[in-house]
């Protein structure tokens, strides 16, 4: 019996936009939560294919948000016809929204959830929402009538945006970024670890060892690399490489979707929610986490990159 995806929907993306995708042998479908990794594995993914840090477009005209209405479906799925590369597709549908295919690699990465939550904080105020506006209303997007569109958090404290996403109880395909998505997303790709075609990266391994995990990934997506060539593959693929190329690397740039451009790469680090709570504070986060997540996922989720 065929398996219908879930329907994730909001006003600013939708996973229908993958039914009856022409996929081929080969595709590679980065599929994170926000602010989990996804530009520096789309980045690793093209240094890994075409084998240089040189890239003739920029990164989101190879690897376009499919399932983002900031572009047409139209597009989008031009831009990928017209590749001849091995393609690299990013997207923040989980595995249960997304056609499945045993042709095609699906690559999830996570992040511990509480730094992805604050990557999120930073990466929205940094956000230039007059040209993000404009540029849906170009797309003829609706942004008056979702009923789980995101509210003005402005007033909110930091502790009190974080805990309305720890408590968050949306349903799954729709409404806000919230904790339950995120471990959500985890479960689905831990459950299907074992399959041959399903890949799991962590943001923690990945600054621990860079060369190493882009090694592995080499191997499970069937990449030879020349010898010769992995040490600047790895040094474009730092932190603080791509944030001098951020013009070209952080998404849709050149549509002025950002105040800073630079500041879409803005740390790349970690652990600033520990100066904000107290233990009992994270007592209460983990009792929540337990009810979402398996303890194998929740002990994934949450390693560091000082544990590896």
């Amino acid at each position: 019996m065929e398996i219908v995806p879930v329907r994730y929907h909001s006003m600013l993306m939708d996973s229908l936009r993958w039914e009856g995708f022409p996929f081929r042998k080969g595709d590679i479908v980065i599929c994170t939560p926000p602010k989990c990794g996804t530009t520096w594995t789309q980045m690793i993914c093209a240094l890994l294919i075409f084998q240089t840090p040189q890239l003739e477009k920029p990164l989101s005209d190879y690897s376009p948000w499919l399932d983002m209405k900031i572009r047409s479906k139209e597009e989008a799925w031009e831009m990928l016809e017209q590749q001849d590369n091995r393609r690299f597709i990013k997207t923040h549908t989980p595995l249960d929204g997304l056609p499945q295919d045993e042709k095609v690699f699906y690559l999830c990465v996570g992040r511990d959830p509480r730094d992805a939550f604050f990557s999120l904080q930073n990466h929205g105020a940094n956000l230039n929402e007059e040209v993000f506006k404009q540029i849906l209303q170009d797309q003829a997007v609706d942004q008056q009538n979702d009923p789980y569109a995101v509210e003005d958090l402005s007033l909110l404290s930091a502790e009190e945006r974080f805990w309305r996403w720890v408590d968050g109880d949306w349903p799954l395909g729709r409404g806000p970024f919230s904790l339950k998505k995120v471990l959500h997303h985890y479960q689905l790709a831990w459950n299907r670890r074992d399959s041959q075609n399903v890949i799991s990266m962590h943001y923690a391994a990945m600054k621990a060892d860079l060369e190493g995990q882009m090694r592995q990934l080499a191997s499970r997506l069937g990449i030879e690399v020349p010898e010769s060539v992995w040490p600047q593959l790895v040094e474009a693929a730092r932190f603080e490489s791509m944030k001098e190329r951020a013009s070209q690397l952080a998404p849709d740039a050149k549509k002025g979707a950002w105040k800073e451009v630079d500041n879409f790469f803005h740390r790349g680090g970690g652990g600033y929610w520990r100066d904000l709570f107290s233990e009992s504070d994270m007592e209460r986060y983990m009792q929540r986490a337990s009810v979402l997540a398996s303890p194998e996922v929740l002990k994934w989720a949450h390693q560091s990159a000082a544990s590896l």
